[in-house]
């Protein structure tokens, strides 16, 4: 074969696998959107079983999911920004109540793709790990104890207190670390990069740029 005509086989190769990563996407976020798989790894698998198509190269990566989703979500979810407002506002009190703790939020209702079932996420810092339960049993807060496993780093994985609560018909979620875990965020499950994190500050920030964004897009209709 001409080289020529190699390059441009293996250029028309290169589109179609970058269609079908693009379908596989938008497959999954449909599926994590309206069949409520919380999962990025089972909806990509079930997108690929739905599509039928199984070579590893077409699988996009979580992030490119996560992109999907959101723009899903603004597509054709569109009452999800008042609950996702109303989630950001209610972790911001959350996070001026838990002050001692240098909370940080994390997870969809940071990252924007938080829906009717997301929990309000938060990571808690404390190296006393009763100071947590002592202070929501101090406040008449009951809370149900689970676990759950962090990667800290490439090498350092453990399992840490999480402590489910309801407030102001939401779910709360926090997770208790120790303190010198604040330096660096443990690892993502969506990319293996460090999470992303949110101060009350910056969350703060946060709803102030989304309410002035909110009034110019209504200044242009």
């Amino acid at each position: 074969m001409p080289h020529h005509a190699r390059q441009h086989a293996q250029q028309h190769a290169e589109t179609r696998t970058r269609e079908r990563r693009h379908r596989l996407a938008h497959e999954a976020a449909r599926l994590m959107a309206e069949g409520g798989i919380r999962d990025y790894h089972q909806a990509k698998l079930k997108a690929a079983e739905r599509l039928g198509i199984f070579d590893d190269a077409s699988l996009p990566r979580n992030r490119e999911i996560e992109d999907a989703l959101r723009e899903y979500q603004r597509l054709f979810q569109r009452d999800n920004a008042a609950g996702l407002r109303q989630r950001r506002e209610a972790a911001l009190r959350a996070m001026e109540f838990f002050a001692a703790f240098e909370p940080r939020l994390v997870g969809p209702v940071l990252d924007g793709t938080a829906d009717a079932r997301s929990p309000v996420a938060l990571q808690l810092y404390s190296d006393d790990a009763d100071a947590a339960p002592r202070f929501l049993d101090q406040h008449g807060i009951p809370a149900e104890a689970r676990s759950r496993r962090l990667r800290l780093d490439r090498e350092r994985s453990d399992d840490f207190p999480v402590w489910i609560f309801s407030a102001e018909d939401l779910s709360f979620d926090l997770t208790v670390l120790p303190l010198d875990v604040l330096r660096q965020a443990p690892l993502s499950g969506v990319d293996e990069k460090p999470m992303k994190r949110a101060s009350a500050a910056q969350l703060r920030q946060l709803l102030a740029d989304e309410e002035i964004a909110g009034y110019e897009g209504l200044r242009q209709e």
